[in-house]
This record gives C-alpha cells, sequence and structure tokens, in this order.
C-alpha cells in the first residue's frame, strides 16, 4: 500500500501496511522514548542497567503473551520504588542488601496476580465498582503532574537543547508529512543531539571504555535475589511490597489511558485480570532476575497519542531491540551520552500528554463534578498525589520496621475508600468499546 493511500490521523491498528522498514524506525522510537527512564532506575539504585533492559524487553513480551497481543503498551522499570531501594540499601550505603530488595519486588509482583484473580472470581464490573472515572481520571492526571517536575529539572541543565527538541516535536508533529509526522520524538532527538554536537555539549569518554558484548545477567554486578529469614528481608518485604498498591493503580490508570487513546477498551478486552496478570508477572521476573520493578510507561503512551500508530507489534519490536541492546554495553554508553536538557525536552511534550489524557477520561466519561461526592474524591486525590508526594509520603514503623508509602499510594487508598464510603456511587462499569478518538498534539 502506498503510502498516499493511508489515513494517519485516524489511526494505524496494524503497521504492516507501512512496510518492514518503517516499523522498525518506529519501533526504535519506542524504544528510545522508554530508554533515558528505564536505565535512570538501575543508575540510581545501583542495579544493573544491561540487566534492567533485559528484564524491560522480557517483561514486555511476557505481557504481550498474557494479554493475547492486543495491548500497545511497554513495560519498563518504574520510579515507584526507587524510595524503597533506598531505604533497603540505605541510601547507596549497604549495596549488598539490594538482593533483598529484588527479592522484595519479585514478592510485589504477586499482589497483581492476586488483584487478578479477584476480577477472575467475582467479575470486573464487581471489582471496577472500587475503580470509577472519577478515581481513575484523577490519577492519571496526577501521574503526568508528578513527572512533570522531573522534566523540568531535566530542561535546566540546558535550556537551549529541550528547547530545540520541543520545537523539533511540535514542528515535526503539526505542520510534518508522511513518516516526518509519525516520527517526531526520533527526530526531535537528532536534531537537538546535532545542536548538541556544534555546542560541545556530548562527552565521548565513556563510549571508548565501553565494550561490544556482555552479559546483561550476572551475579557479580547486582547479586540476582536472596531470599531468607533475616530482619534484612523481612524489612524489604514490608518496605517495597506495599508500593505494589501504587504501582497497581498506575496500572490501571495507565491501561484507561491508552484505552482511551487508542479508542479501545482494554479493560474489557483481553480484560484488566489479564493486564494485571501480565505486569505482575513482569515485576515477578524482574526481581528474581536482579532488575527493578516493571510498570506499564506512560511515556509509550504519550508517543501512541503523537504518532497515531497503535499497533502493539511496534511495542513488540522495542521490546526485543530492548533484548538485542542489554548484550551491548557500546550502546548503552552512546545512549547516555544524549544530554539531560534534551531528554527534559521531550519529556515536557509527554508527561503533559499523560494529564491530557486523563482530563480527557474524565470529560468522557461524563464524570459530574457540580456533584460534591466526585468534586470531593477528586480534591483529595490530587492533593494527596501532589502534595504527599513532594515531601515523601508517609513513613510508619511496623513491628519496629519502616514502611513508606508514596504520594501516588496513598492518593490511590483515599480515593478508593473514599469511593467506597461516601454515598452515590452509582457507577456501572461499561464493557462497551471506546469509539473516541485518541489524544493529539494536531489541531
Amino acid at each position: 500500500m502506498s503510502e498516499k493511500t493511508i489515513d494517519y490521523s485516524k489511526g494505524i491498528y496494524d503497521a504492516r501496511q507501512l512496510g518492514t522498514p518503517k516499523m522498525l524506525i518506529l519501533g526504535a522510537q519506542h524504544m528510545f522514548a522508554m530508554f533515558g527512564a528505564t536505565v535512570l532506575v538501575p543508575l540510581l539504585t545501583g542495579l544493573s542497567v544491561s540487566t534492567t533492559l533485559l528484564c524491560a524487553g522480557l517483561g514486555t513480551l511476557l505481557f504481550h503473551f498474557l494479554c493475547k497481543g492486543k495491548v500497545p503498551a511497554f513495560l519498563g522499570s518504574s520510579f515507584a520504588y526507587l524510595g524503597g531501594f533506598t531505604i533497603v540499601s540505605n541510601d547507596g550505603a549497604n549495596p549488598e542488601n539490594l538482593p533483598y530488595a529484588c527479592a522484595a519486588v519479585a514478592f510485589s509482583g504477586l499482589v497483581y496476580v492476586l488483584f487478578s484473580f479477584l476480577i477472575s472470581a467475582f467479575g470486573i464490573r464487581r471489582m471496577m465498582k472500587f475503580f470509577p472515572p472519577v478515581v481513575t481520571g484523577p490519577i492519571i492526571i496526577a501521574i503526568g503532574l508528578i513527572l512533570a517536575p522531573s522534566a523540568i529539572t531535566n530542561c535546566q541543565s540546558n535550556w537551549l537543547l529541550a528547547f530545540v527538541a520541543l520545537a523539533t516535536v511540535i514542528i515535526c508533529n503539526i505542520w510534518g508529512k508522511g513518516m516526518v509526522k509519525i516520527l517526531p520524538i526520533l527526530i526531535g532527538v537528532l536534531v537537538a543531539y546535532a545542536v548538541a554536537l556544534l555546542t560541545g555539549a556530548v562527552d565521548f569518554a565513556a563510549i571508548a571504555e565501553a565494550s561490544w558484548f556482555g552479559l546483561p545477567v550476572h551475579k557479580e554486578s547486582m547479586g540476582l535475589f536472596a531470599i531468607d529469614g533475616s530482619e534484612t528481608f523481612i524489612s524489604a518485604l514490608f518496605t517495597i511490597v506495599p508500593i505494589a498498591l501504587a504501582t497497581m493503580m498506575e496500572h490501571i490508570g495507565d491501561i484507561a489511558a491508552i484505552s482511551a487513546t487508542t479508542g479501545k477498551n482494554y479493560i474489557r478486552d483481553p480484560g484488566l485480570n489479564r493486564t494485571l496478570l501480565g505486569d505482575g508477572l513482569a515485576t515477578t521476573m524482574a526481581g528474581l532476575l536482579g532488575g527493578p520493578a516493571n510498570t506499564t510507561y506512560g511515556e509509550n503512551t504519550g508517543v501512541l497519542a503523537l504518532t497515531k500508530i497503535y499497533d502493539p507489534l511496534v511495542i513488540r519490536i522495542a521490546a526485543v531491540f530492548a533484548l538485542v541492546l542489554s548484550f551491548c554495553p557500546k550502546f548503552e554508553a552512546i545512549i547516555n551520552t544524549i544530554p539531560t536538557g534534551i531528554v527534559g525536552g521531550i519529556s515536557f511534550v509527554l508527561y503533559g500528554m499523560i494529564s491530557a489524557i486523563g482530563v480527557r477520561n474524565v470529560v468522557e466519561n461524563k464524570v459530574d463534578f457540580t456533584n460534591s461526592r466526585n468534586l470531593i474524591i477528586a480534591a483529595v486525590i490530587l492533593v494527596c498525589a501532589l502534595g504527599f508526594d513532594s515531601v515523601g509520603g508517609i513513613t510508619f514503623n511496623i513491628a519496629g520496621m519502616a514502611v513508606n508509602l508514596s504520594g501516588l499510594a496513598i492518593a490511590a487508598i483515599a480515593g478508593i475508600l473514599l469511593n467506597a464510603i461516601l454515598p452515590g456511587n452509582d457507577y456501572e462499569f461499561d464493557e462497551g468499546t471506546n469509539d473516541g478518538e485518541g489524544a493529539s498534539l494536531r489541531v
């Protein structure tokens, strides 16, 4: 099929019509969208970057297998677990504790599996009574807003490069034609990187020192996982497993966001039970391999919204790229030369798209904010998510062990409880398809 006969504006659900070369480029774009955030987690926690890429690739493919290949989601490393890793490793002072943290991550994935079974046992309508749009919408909004400061911080390192990247993405997306219009992220990075080269903002020293091939999983670099009856392991469990409450809600919000973006209701088909099972088992696998927890990535949802290429095959291509690159430390070093300012410029768009999709989710589901009940739930969720996130969440002791709940976890719990307690919960989950058009920057 020629490019002239393809209507990009309506969304493309079968990328094969674009041809193999274009699909590979699209997969590379998704791979780049997740790369910066995914590798940042191991850099902050002391885990292996290569192992993290391996877990992201394998986890994404496992997720797609369990979801019948229907959901265009990429699973990268979760930032929600950073606090847990910091506590367990004593802010990096005790790296020998990281295997216990990885084991706790594996157990946290089983929380997803349990909830998946509950949906299968009691039905999605009964379970989703706890997660109406008045709860999930504000949480989607909060996810984007929580990420926003990170984008600004990255931009501050070099506002020129951030502006070039941001401007290129907008120009390509609004005025571009053909492949230029659906590759704004990759083009934005390349153009900004060229400017970085001209201004001397790129350091190539690490590339020469890196080898071309290396195994992504080896005990010497990150210690795999450790399970025993020690106080360190028990403390790691109490610290990290509760974080699953936040990431599970993030998952529900992300699946709702992807559904709103693509116009297909993935909560109904293949079902929230399957998506939770896929995400949970991917996280368990990552922990057992010595990597950070996986989570559905909002960055890739932003790419879906910008490009309107909704075929999950493109995401699986990105996963294969991640697998291949996990064996190449040289490429990792090359990617790490991309200045932080460029990442900030790209994130500026993607993170905003997430919150915008959350707003759309509330609007399309006709949530009535003249109703005090709905207004209170949304208000509490947003203040809890943003307010508690700004102070590092809540830390309390259980049997002499510190447990931390992030702002998003607190918001999720508060929203669910308020929705269950306050009278007037007349929400009925609609398993019909979502026919809405995906969010886009196009005018």
